[in-house]
This record gives C-alpha cells, structure tokens and sequence, in this order.
C-alpha cells in the first residue's frame, strides 16, 4: 500500500466550493500548504474552472478535494469528521471560532469531562471537525 488519505467531495449546494474551502483551511491552520488544483476544462463534464483534483495539506497530513455538480444521494456527514489535536486554548479558540462561522455546532466548545475543551461543528461547507485541546 501506497497511502492512504481523506478525500472530499464538495456536493449538491456546496458543489464548486472546493477551493474556496482548501484556501480556508491551509489559511487556518499552520504547517498546511495547497499543493496542486487540477481544473475541468470546458470540454469536461462539469463546470469550466471547477476542481476535478485538488491535493493540499494540513498542518503536514495530506488531502484530496474535487467538485461534483452531478445529482447525488449523499453529502458531507459528522459520522466521518476531522479530528485536531490543539496545543493551546489560544489555537484552539481561533479555530473553533473560524469554523463555525456560518456552520452549526453540534457540540459547543467547553470542558466535557474527557477533554479539558472540546468541540464538535461541522463548518460552512458541510466538513465535519472535532477540536480537541491536547493535555
């Protein structure tokens, strides 16, 4: 086995969001850097511009990223979510912060007994993060 990676698929209503969403996430968190977007031409099955490949890392751990306009019975889903180990109530504040930003929290920031501070959004895009601050 080569690797194995995350790869997600921007669906549905946030169809065409692919790279809106990776240039939001390596601004976010250190050490991420985009890597490489291959783009649909116009001869292509989707729309000219749209993200058919996009390859890019977070704080060093590396991801896939594609549109899809096509009519799918699925999108985004907490049941498979992004988990960041934070090392400072700073980092993990700001992060929290940025991601709920037009998203929903499905657990709020705050000391939940196995974590000091812990939370759980799925941010604007629909991905799924639970933020963990590392003891």
């Amino acid at each position: 086995m080569k690797s194995i990676k995350t790869s997600l698929m921007f669906v549905g209503e946030q169809a065409g969001k692919a790279e809106e969403a990776i240039r939001f996430y390596t601004s976010l968190f250190p050490g991420s850097e985009i890597i490489d977007i291959q783009r649909y031409e116009a001869d292509e099955h989707e729309p000219e511009g749209s993200a058919k490949m996009a390859r890019f890392t977070i704080n060093g751990a590396e991801f896939m990223a594609l549109d899809s306009h096509l009519d799918h019975q699925f999108t985004f889903t907490p049941s498979m979510s992004l988990y960041v180990e934070c090392e400072s109530m700073r980092e993990i504040e700001k992060a929290y912060q940025a991601l709920a930003e037009g998203g929903s929290e499905l657990m709020p920031l705050n000391n939940y007994g196995f974590s000091q501070r812990f939370g759980w959004l799925n941010d604007r895009f629909g991905v799924s993060w639970q933020l963990n601050l590392s003891n």
